[in-house]
């Protein structure tokens, strides 16, 4: 069965705006809720896919970091080309390095990172997420067992380059994180159990900004956004948001 594949979102709310970026593996579907929650607030907000996001995991690891941060670049590009100059980034996991990555590269209002890895919990934690990734997607395609078993051993052989690109992402947004002097919120989930958690605490630590915060979400796993503690982080979010210096 082909799956069909997800897409960006557009949700036009107010003239301010705000980026959503989905984690590695993940889709938009990961932030989406977030984006219908903000837009009845009044916040124009849009998520990019990554390229080789929500596609046989065979043609995610042909893609990089390098394609991934274009696809951000020019996601921020298309509001500034609909007209939304004032720009917030809020990101899950990958998205979250990414939003921390704009924050030293581009003007922003503010920055959310939830979850995001500044350093690698082990090169084999990246490998083995990915593998699981790479079954449970043949699985939702209704592949028979012997299929999957077959295609996974192909996939198991192919170059996993891109594994180690992350690895390099993250310990350059973790070196350039005292460039970073937007309002920062930081979220991490506790029970967490893709990434170091510690990253949080480097994160909210070595950036610059006068105004960040951080906090602690005890029941919930790496996948904040559609997590149990869902509603509470939609409020915090909101709220931080509206404490940035919007000119509208």
């Amino acid at each position: 069965m082909k799956l069909v594949a997800p897409k960006p979102f557009f949700f036009e709310g107010g003239k301010r705006a705000v980026l959503l970026l989905h984690g590695f593996t993940g889709t938009t579907a990961d932030v989406r809720m977030l984006g219908r929650f903000l837009q009845k607030e009044g916040y124009t907000c849009y998520a990019p896919l990554y390229k080789g996001h929500g596609v046989p995991p065979e043609q995610l690891v042909e893609t990089g970091p390098e394609d991934w941060w274009k696809d951000v670049q020019e996601a921020y590009q298309y509001l500034k080309d609909e007209g939304y100059n004032e720009i917030a980034v809020c990101g899950l996991s990958l998205g979250g390095v990414f939003s921390l990555k704009i924050g030293y590269t581009l003007p922003v209002k503010g920055i959310v990172s939830m979850c995001a890895p500044v350093r690698a919990k082990t090169e084999d934690a990246i490998y083995e997420g990915m593998l699981e990734y790479a079954e449970a997607y043949k699985k939702r395609e209704q592949k028979s067992d012997d299929v999957i078993q077959e295609e996974m051993e192909a996939f198991k052989q192919l170059p996993m380059d891109t594994l180690y690109q992350l690895k390099g992402l993250m310990d350059e947004v973790r070196s350039q994180l005292d460039y970073i002097y937007s309002p920062l919120f930081v979220v991490q989930a506790r029970q967490d159990g893709m990434i170091d958690t510690n990253s949080a605490n480097i994160i909210h630590d070595e950036a610059e900004s006068d105004d960040k915060q951080i906090k602690w979400y005890e029941h919930s796993g790496h996948v904040i956004t559609l997590g149990d503690e869902k509603e509470q982080l939609h409020q915090d979010v909101l709220e931080f948001l509206q404490t940035c210096d919007w000119d509208q």
